[in-house]
């Protein structure tokens, strides 16, 4: 079955959820033809990446007018409903722009080998790019929408336009299914979860925890609510628990990071690691008792669905200490398969950390509970077989 796989960049560090998708695809036997439209590497694990490039979109000086003598009907169909709804950004505007001249620049190269489906895993660009191809190619096309597409600025602008056209949305996360749901045909939401390849070593339980081990891996970004972090250390340090943190990511907040650990005297406890490859993340994670994650609402909008190293670290054995954010609360149930605490509530990250450091016995129930949790709702072979089963569906294949 041949799968045209659409993305925005690929492959890049912070999505690895794809690399396993498109990993796992090619296991069960799919044929990808993967169009990266804006950035990433050429190539990933042998596979050619067909990376549009935005000179291109040049050619629409003659194409765009020879599409709308040549297929007049095609044409007005996507543009009544082009403007039918108002641009949520400016970004978001271009992106689509971009998407949607990229399948016109690129309809006569897909027509020499046509593809069965078009899998659009973004609803910004890439399911831009697959409302107009599946007219122009007579194909199917499917859309990936997720925390980004449903709540970055109120969502993507043309979803509900995309939504109707396509055979089906995938999501990972009951929160954004039921986001989707409000102004999306709710029959057409499939919620299939991301997943491992392979599950990591259950590490074992570290017995002297008088120094807790904290880690967090997040890009440094606002929704990923830094600055209660900080003040969630310092009232660890107040209440007299001795701890070390790892940070593991880049990002804009870099710069503001370093001058609070300074500020805060936090020099000797907080250390960040920058941007490290997946196995050396896991291996940090593996080395940490705890797993933070401080998740918010950003002032866009934006957040968190269920971060993959959420799952990663319930797999290593390593406890999660999360605030009830989104997608988080469908695996980390509070004193189950981890722990939930709003990021204002300082003194209830305290307690939980107390308990997390003093009672064996809680740690390692709960360390179980959360690898069982993994094993049964996050394998990568099962979830992405549930996604191709759909896409062999919707091609009639």
């Amino acid at each position: 079955m041949r799968i045209l796989y659409v993305t925005t960049t690929f492959p890049v560090y912070s999505e690895t959820f794809l690399q396993r998708e498109v990993r796992t695809l090619r296991d069960l036997g799919a044929d990808l033809q993967i169009v990266s439209l804006h950035k990433g590497n050429m190539e990933f694990e042998g596979l050619k990446i067909d990376r549009f490039r935005k000179p291109e979109l040049l050619k629409l000086i003659w194409l765009f007018p020879w599409l709308i003598l040549s297929r007049p009907a095609l044409f007005w169909k996507h543009w009544k409903q082009l403007f039918q709804y108002l641009p949520k950004s400016g970004l978001n505007f271009w992106e689509n722009l971009l998407g949607l001249g990229a399948a016109i620049v690129r309809e006569r190269e897909f027509l020499e080998e046509t593809p069965h489906i078009i899998h659009c895993v973004w609803a910004s660009a890439p399911a831009a790019f697959g409302w107009l191809a599946s007219s122009l190619l007579d194909r199917p096309f499917s859309i990936g929408a997720h925390a980004y597409d449903v709540f970055e600025r109120g969502g993507d602008w043309l979803l509900p336009a995309k939504a109707a056209g396509a055979s089906f949305l995938h999501t990972s996360t009951e929160s954004a299914r039921l986001a989707l749901g409000k102004f999306v045909d709710k029959s057409k939401v499939q919620l299939i979860r991301r997943g491992l390849n392979t599950y990591p070593d259950f590490q074992s339980l570290r017995e002297d925890r008088s120094c807790l081990r904290l880690v967090c891996v997040a890009r440094l970004v606002e929704k990923k609510g830094f600055p209660f972090q900080l003040d969630i250390y310092e009232a660890l340090r107040e209440a007299g628990i001795d701890f070390q943190v790892r940070v593991v990511g880049e990002g804009p907040l870099r710069d503001y990071l370093l001058r609070e650990i300074e500020a805060r005297n936090f020099s000797d406890r907080i250390k960040l690691l920058g941007q490290l490859s997946g196995e050396d993340a896991l291996l940090q994670i593996a080395w940490a008792d705890v797993l933070i994650h401080t998740g918010i609402v950003a002032r866009s909008g934006d957040r968190d669905g269920l971060p993959n190293v959420i799952p990663e670290a319930m797999a290593s054995g390593t406890l999660v200490l999360a605030s009830p954010i989104s997608g988080v609360v469908e695996a980390v149930v509070d004193g189950e398969t981890g722990f939930l605490a709003d990021v204002e509530e300082k003194a209830i990250w305290v307690d939980r950390l107390k308990r997390i450091q003093q009672d064996d016995a809680l740690f390692h129930r709960v360390r179980q509970k959360s690898r069982e949790w993994v094993e049964r709702d996050f394998s990568a072979q099962r979830n992405s077989g549930k996604l191709l089963e759909l896409l062999k569906e919707a091609s009639g294949r």
